[in-house]
């Protein structure tokens, strides 16, 4: 595992009022390209610096092409200011072309919130993340993913057999995330873990590569130091899309973050 911190993958150098270097790393590529949680994690934590308030509370991005690693920018347009939260506009370009639009809703994230209801949720079941089956970094086929030389992903053994044993049909991938070194999970290293694991479509029927088209996350909560729960739920695939959503719980069983995205995939 990797010990080079998440912060400093994801760290923005501010060279303007509303720009930013980053410098995009091969380590964190699916394919050899960038994660998508990872390029919405370097434009929130730019965001951060550049709004009047410090976490992000909800992103929309979109993704209009796969940024090669390397030195990248990010924009950051103040859209309103308000007392209690504000709205932006972030963009990430390679080459001075547009390859991810995002707009982000800025506010200060509670350390304790107060849960008037949580009905709706799923059961997060949490368990032990030492009894998980560590996600590898490469394939059989050849295929790489080297974030997973980076991170520790591991999934529960019932979810981990669709890809021993054979795809389930549930859909649904569940699981413990940790930063490399053990690194504590903040607002910015959440916009990653919202889309960390592989595609919950892997419990359905083998494909190739699943691109994100567009990813819309919700932070809850500042987590409590270790590991996140996960689960990656696929709902419908039609035409050649897919719809997936995740929540994250941390380690006292309290939803931090969720996400829903829409995202390409061709069945094998």
């Amino acid at each position: 595992m990797s010990t080079t911190t998440f912060a400093a993958v994801s760290a923005v150098k501010q060279r303007a009022e509303r720009a930013f270097d980053v410098d995009l790393s091969p380590s964190w590529t699916i394919g050899g390209r960038p994660n998508g949680g990872y390029l919405l994690a370097a434009i929130g934590r730019a965001a951060g610096v550049a709004g009047p308030h410090p976490d992000v509370l909800a992103a929309s991005a979109h993704y209009l092409r796969s940024p090669e690693p390397g030195p990248a920018e990010v924009e950051i347009e103040p859209l309103r200011a308000g007392r209690g939260a504000s709205q932006v506009r972030g963009r990430l370009l390679k080459d001075g072309v547009v390859c991810v639009e995002a707009l982000l809703t800025l506010g200060t994230l509670p350390d304790e919130g107060s849960v008037r209801w949580d009905g709706g949720l799923p059961d997060p079941r949490l368990t032990d993340p030492a009894g998980g089956v560590r996600i590898p970094s490469g394939a059989s086929d050849g295929f790489t993913a080297a974030i997973f030389g980076e991170i520790d992903a591991r999934l529960d053994p019932d979810s981990a057999r669709a890809f021993t044993q054979g795809p389930r049909g549930l859909g649904e991938l569940r699981g413990w995330l940790a930063l490399p070194g053990d690194e504590p999970f903040d607002p910015v290293s959440l916009l990653f873990a919202v889309d960390s694991f592989p595609p919950a479509t892997f419990d359905i029927a083998p494909s190739g590569w699943v691109p994100t088209l567009e990813l819309t996350a919700y932070l809850r909560a500042r987590p409590a130091p270790g590991p996140v729960r996960v689960l990656h739920r696929a709902h419908l695939i039609a035409d050649d899309r897919v719809d997936e959503s995740c929540f994250i719980w941390d380690r006292t069983g309290r939803l931090v973050a969720q996400s829903t995205q829409l995202a390409g995939i061709r069945m094998r």
